[in-house]
């Protein structure tokens, strides 16, 4: 029988591998890397501004997400130098939260929670908090999905065909913000970027539709992070690292795979 500590935390991972497979892979598409880092590194400021101004941990951070995205992606669209932006607020971000925290004791104590997740932490009220936002970012991916697929071949096509790549792009930006403030708990602010990349690029050369390719990404992140509890639990490992290295294998698997 399975501990109710770990079935929480499997259940958890799958969720959040629901949204963070088919996300993940617009990422990959569109060379958005950067972008997850600049949002996922702003989450530690909303784990400061939920303490310090008693405000729910998923709400100040989805708040500060949202924020962070939506000036990268409105300064983007100006015709700034978006990898410079990304990086300024990146590391800005990460900075003054980390800022921000110092003058928390009882948040500082346990920083290393939010920096690379605490799986096994997760209660009852998490899972079902991370199945619904999940299923909100399932939901709205299917609603865009044509246009978000044409818009990431090509805006101007995107353009003729009558769908507004800003439009497509606000709704990416408010998906992600969404499974980052999801993911705090899981993988932490560090480790976000890597579960939105690594189980889509491992599955980008077994996938010959958009289609196929975010169920790949979905059914790798679920196994990552199944595999990394399992490593986890065997090895006496961080949880949340343990999901990422599980999924940096799958990765290098993928990579022996299309060779053969």
């Amino acid at each position: 029988m399975l501990d109710p500590f770990l079935l929480r935390a499997g259940l958890a991972g799958v969720g959040l591998s629901l949204a963070a497979g088919p996300l993940g892979s617009f990422v990959v598409w569109r060379r958005m890397a950067y972008f997850g880092d600049a949002t996922s590194h702003a989450a530690i400021l909303g784990v400061a501004l939920s303490f310090a101004f008693h405000l729910p941990l998923y709400a100040g951070i989805l708040a500060v997400a949202v924020t962070v995205a939506l000036f990268v992606s409105a300064l983007g669209g100006r015709g700034h130098q978006t990898d410079t932006i990304l990086g300024v607020v990146a590391h800005s971000a990460l900075a003054l939260g980390l800022v921000a925290v110092s003058f928390l004791p009882a948040v500082r104590a346990d920083l290393s929670s939010y920096l690379f997740g605490d799986i096994l932490a997760v209660g009852w009220s998490d899972v079902l908090l991370i199945w619904a936002g999940g299923a909100a970012v399932l939901a709205l991916l299917a609603w865009r999905w044509d246009g978000l697929i044409t818009a990431t071949v090509n805006e101007e096509l995107a353009q003729a065909s009558g769908v507004d790549p800003g439009r497509e792009r606000l709704a990416l930006t408010l998906a992600l913000a969404l499974t980052v403030a999801l993911s705090i708990k899981i993988v932490g602010a560090l480790l976000i970027a890597a579960m939105l990349i690594i189980p889509p690029a491992a599955a980008r050369g077994h996938a010959a539709t958009p289609e196929r390719m975010a169920l790949l990404a979905t059914l790798a992140g679920a196994l990552a992070t199944l595999g990394g509890l399992w490593a986890s639990l065997v090895a006496d490992t961080p949880a949340g690292p343990s999901v990422v290295a599980a999924a940096f294998v799958l990765f290098l698997l993928s990579l022996a795979g299309r060779r053969r």
